[in-house]
């Protein structure tokens, strides 16, 4: 007879639960290359952690298994979309966030799965558990995943900064470049490193600033994987610049990775600490707002006394001398001054073309020329991303800190030149840029100029000659808090010569190639006119609200504001929203308000001028004339007219308004005067200069404290505004 007993219990939901997390974490780990979370492996790499520099981080050769990772990049390149994004600190090609592969159906989830496999071990207890072994950091998330892949193509980068954003703890990289046919061999003339910079000294009650050069570059590789705790003030690191071709290849030369950060552990996860987070997240907040606030620029007085400044009264005997040696004559008569103050007033804004002699002008284009050719910065360098020393010593010096700016300036304790050394033959461009920063902009008749075009009174002021460094230089968006500022930029720099076309060949009918015409053509100027090497000066709203700087600094946009955050018609804009550059006079006439002359208006033109107290010299009558004459030419040419139906133009720039925060966009030129009116929180930036720029971009750049007449007493009066 069987014996009967009772049954075995069942396993109980904990010991079920528990054999479940033992085979994930089975399967997790196997994602891994062998010996990874080995004891004396974490150890090995603590240590190279704790001695590294010029911070904290982790370089591990190989990470993932290799079969499991070409599964990866396929998916990657077959089922994902990248976007291309820009703003003031990268241009990169970015899927969205792969934590959103949660909420796909298991029918999509199909296509991914090696993807995924690759996330949830990532995020897995074995390795969060092994990077905290590393870095002796504190708890991770395993639920807040926060991960996309990247695409580093020709032209792309990232900028200087500290990754302080939000709970992130740990920011990691994981590389898979490739090189094309399938070939993963990256070389490091391409591109794509990442920099880590060292930290100056800090000062007294403010964080530490990155030094202006990085001190390690870590060139990517298959299967690389980086990473390192995000530290307030500490943690600085960019990205090189990708200067190689994409290909026709399927695949590419591209820096592909896939990267992302360990965010702080949540309520309800292993190790939360509640006080913890609750310091950090301030802690990190606050760094965050030290690093974007710029201090206001230390102004400069004019030197006393000076009398009562009335910005409509007319140049002096010695200050139009002064001005002639250095301004093309077309901008200092009084007609053109009344007109451009015409439009300053209606549009906070002037962009001049020309504005300096053109004697002056040739001397700039082949010193400026000479000097980017002799610091190894010309076209000869053929795209190649220059030494961080580059340009630096005979009388310039680098100015930062990088993660608000970075270029050359003129080395204010090198000893001043002479006087009129503008004259000569064979004056350099240091000598040149110096006359211009010290003699030009900052002088009593460039002020009773600016108060001429502006109407505004130009108060304390500060003046810098900058060079940009193609491959190296920018400044990232800032605004002042305060006040508002006459901003005004002397951009000098030298354009791509004209390049032939090649003979067109017309095919007839059997097939036959007969030549037609060997004259050639000159190509349409590219480069910074078309904003492709970057450079450009960009002004945009303030933003509110975004938690990623990186967000409200995207730019773009069809159209253009004015600068003053109030809507104005699109003058002179392109489709991709950069403002053209302007011959002298133009935008001068507006909307046909006002008419160039014609014949037989000379006298009641001169007339005109006599009751104002000003007159337009004879010989420069033709040349003004013309000027205007071509401008509205221009404008007709291009229906730079007024709307037709004044309610349906106003609704336009309301709908406008929605779609982009950029008020004015103006590429590097040569010889070209770009005047703003800058209101209070208004953010502007010069955009990084492409490796693939042809030189540098040069400029003299100034900004005033302004002021306006008031009236006390029946007396004019300048006043702070």
């Amino acid at each position: 007879m069987p014996t009967i007993r009772p049954r075995s219990p069942s396993p109980s939901e904990g010991a079920r639960s528990s054999k479940r997390q033992k085979l994930n974490e089975a399967d997790d780990t196997s994602a891994f290359v062998p010996d990874l979370f080995e004891q004396a492996t974490v150890k090995k790499l603590a240590d190279a952690y704790e001695a590294s520099e010029p911070y904290k981080h982790a370089v591990l050769d190989r990470l993932v298994d290799d079969d499991l990772l070409k599964k990866v990049k396929d998916e990657i390149l077959g089922e994902l979309r990248f976007a291309e994004k820009e703003t003031d600190i990268y241009k990169v090609h970015q899927t969205g966030d792969l934590a959103s592969l949660n909420y796909l159906t298991p029918e999509q989830l199909t296509l991914f799965p090696s993807l995924l496999r690759l996330r949830n071990a990532l995020y897995s207890t074995p390795f969060r558990r092994f990077v905290r072994g590393v870095t002796g950091c504190g708890p991770l998330s395993g639920t807040q995943q926060d991960m996309s892949s990247n695409s580093y193509r020709q032209g792309c980068h990232l900028l200087n900064h500290d990754d302080v954003i939000g709970t992130r703890r740990v920011s990691y990289i994981l590389y898979l470049p490739l090189s094309g046919s399938g070939s993963t061999d990256w070389k490091d003339e391409w591109g794509g490193a990442l920099e880590l910079y060292p930290v100056l000294p800090p000062v007294e009650g403010q964080l530490p600033e990155p030094d202006t050069k990085p001190s390690k570059r870590v060139p990517p590789a298959w299967n690389q994987f980086v990473f390192f705790e995000v530290q307030p003030g500490h943690s600085f690191h960019s990205v090189e610049e990708v200067v190689v071709a994409l290909g026709e290849d399927k695949e590419g030369r591209q820096r592909l990775s896939v990267s992302g950060w360990f965010h702080m552990a949540k309520p309800g996860e292993e190790g939360y600490e509640e006080d913890r987070e609750r310091d950090r997240t301030e802690r990190l907040a606050s760094s965050l707002e030290q690093l974007s606030a710029s201090p206001p620029i230390a102004l400069k007085p004019y030197p006393s006394p000076l009398p009562i400044f009335i910005p409509s009264t007319p140049f002096t005997e010695s200050e139009l001398i002064f001005l002639s040696s250095y301004l093309n004559p077309v901008y200092l008569q009084p007609r053109s001054l009344t007109l451009l103050s015409q439009q300053f007033t209606k549009d906070s804004s002037l962009s001049l073309k020309d504005i300096l002699s053109e004697a002056l002008a040739e001397k700039l284009d082949a010193a400026l020329r000479q000097k980017d050719a002799a610091d190894c910065l010309g076209p000869d360098r053929q795209c190649r991303i220059p030494a961080h020393s580059a340009g630096e010593g005979n009388g310039w010096v680098l100015a930062g800190p990088p993660h608000k700016l970075r270029y050359c300036v003129l080395d204010p304790s090198a000893a001043l030149p002479p006087a009129k050394t503008i004259d000569g033959e064979t004056a350099s461009a240091t000598t040149l840029l110096r006359s211009l920063q010290d003699d030009l902009l900052p002088s009593p008749a460039f002020r009773a100029w600016l108060g001429l075009v502006t109407s505004l009174v130009p108060l304390n002021h500060n003046v810098i000659a900058r060079r940009f460094r193609p491959g190296l230089d920018y400044t990232l968006a800032q605004a002042d808090e305060e006040e508002a500022r006459l901003d005004v930029t002397l951009s000098l720099t030298p354009q791509p010569h004209p390049k032939a076309k090649p003979a067109q060949t017309k095919v007839d009918k059997k097939g036959k190639g007969k030549t037609v015409e060997k004259e050639t053509e000159e190509e349409e100027m590219g480069g910074w006119e078309s904003c492709a090497w970057g450079g450009w000066e960009s002004y945009m709203a303030p933003h509110e609200g975004e938690e990623d700087p990186a967000v409200y600094r995207s730019s773009g946009g069809s159209r253009s504001k004015g600068v003053n955050g109030t809507s104005e018609r699109a003058n002179g804009q392109d489709h991709a929203g950069k403002e053209e550059v302007k011959e002298p006079q133009d935008k001068l006439l507006e909307d046909g308000d006002i008419d160039a002359p014609e014949e037989g208006d000379e006298e009641q033109a001169e007339d005109e001028e006599d009751e104002e107290g000003f007159e337009i010299a004879e010989e420069d009558r033709e040349a003004y004339e013309e000027a205007l004459a071509m401008e509205a030419a221009d404008r007709a040419a291009n229906g730079d007219g007024p709307a037709e139906n004044g309610e349906e133009g106003e609704d336009a720039e309301e709908d406008y308004e929605d779609e982009t925060g950029t008020l004015l966009t103006q590429p590097a030129s040569f010889n070209g005067l770009l005047i703003v009116l800058r209101d209070p929180k208004l953010m502007y930036f010069v955009k990084y200069v492409s490796a693939a720029a042809e030189g540098s971009r040069w400029d003299v750049c100034g900004e005033w404290q302004i002021g306006e007449l008031e009236e006390d007493d029946g007396e004019e009066q300048a006043g702070e505004s």
